[in-house]
């Protein structure tokens, strides 16, 4: 393929303009990327940074924002002027907060895997549509005093055919996609989902090839199911490139209306399928860049917009692995 000089020089500001913008948040003691870290802008906008600590920010981007707020698991929250932004961010670690958990104990004990089971549905229209703006808690109770250590987690995913007229045929090609997530585990405070059981950053790729069920293995992260229960979270990243990397993805559309422009937060495939086969309403969801970032129980009469609600399609159904321990 031929270029013009014009081209050339295009691509060559372009390519310019992103190294110039690039910011990277750093750990201050040890000097590694912050990866994945909360960039919000304070009036419903925000941005990711990559697992390099890595994002890019402008003014020419965002004329109308005057500060940044920084979080991300184990350090503390940071505001900034964008004005005078740095290419380098420091966060300080506050790691201190989280209680040690002591399992060597159950090295050499018995133990039964026991299941529950994700709901699965490939209709679109009892689907979720993630955003780069939401994070959806699913709460496990813990069903008796038996000691229990998740191994993994069953995140039903809903895949859509090339072909709409095709849609309702098992072997039609699906859309193509490859989107990263991250995910969070937090303890049951008074119903809501409280402080998080790690800092661990928890994410993975899905793609069209994982099926209907992605199987998340957190055998590693020694999490052990609290008394009370707890919550397990899910919050799109964007779409990445075909090594994993995660992309700079449009957050917002804008789209013309008779007041002027609106913001229309992007929607990311896959789809998450609901399910009204379970009683309880054990789904919460929160607006991390809007609300005050607080979590809404996913019911009517909760001021929650949705379709699904009107179908009384309550929640996400998350499946789960684990080991129940037996005593000693």
């Amino acid at each position: 393929m031929k270029y013009t000089a014009q081209t050339i020089i295009l691509i060559y500001a372009l390519f310019n303009l992103q190294l110039s913008a690039q910011t990277k948040i750093i750990d201050q003691d040890t000097r590694y990327p912050v990866s994945y870290a909360t960039i919000s802008f304070g009036d419903g906008q925000g941005i990711f940074a990559d697992d390099d600590g890595m994002f890019i920010f402008t003014k020419k981007l965002y004329p109308d924002v005057d500060s940044l707020f920084i979080s991300a698991l184990g350090y503390k929250d940071l505001a900034l002027s964008s004005s005078d932004l740095p290419k380098v961010i420091n966060m300080q670690s506050e790691t201190n907060k989280l209680d040690e958990v002591v399992i060597n104990a159950l090295v050499d004990r018995k133990f039964k895997t026991e299941t529950i089971k994700p709901y699965l549905d490939d209709d679109y229209y009892n689907c979720w549509l993630p955003t780069i703006e939401s994070e959806i808690a699913v709460f496990f109770p813990n069903g008796n005093d038996q000691l229990k250590k998740i191994t993994s987690i069953l995140f039903p995913i809903t895949l859509e055919s090339k072909d709409w007229t095709k849609r309702k045929r098992a072997n039609a090609d699906k859309r193509k996609f490859s989107t990263l997530f991250k995910v969070k585990f937090y303890l049951n405070d008074n119903g809501m989902p409280g402080d998080v059981m790690t800092y661990t950053n928890i994410v993975f790729r899905a793609t069209e090839k994982n099926g209907d069920e992605f199987e998340l293995d957190v055998s590693e992260h020694d999490l052990i199911i609290p008394d009370t229960g707890f919550f397990v979270s899910l919050q799109v990243l964007g779409y990445t490139d075909d090594n994993g990397k995660l992309l700079p993805n449009k957050k917002y559309k804008r789209i013309k209306s008779k007041n002027g422009y609106v913001k229309i937060p992007t929607n990311f495939r896959p789809l998450l399928p609901f399910t009204d086969e379970i009683e309880a309403h054990n789904t919460f969801i929160k607006r991390v860049f809007i609300n005050g970032n607080n979590w809404v129980q996913f019911k009517k009469g909760n001021g929650i917009e949705s379709s699904l609600l009107k179908r009384d399609l309550n929640n996400y159904g998350v499946g789960i692995n684990f080991n129940e321990y037996k005593d000693e």
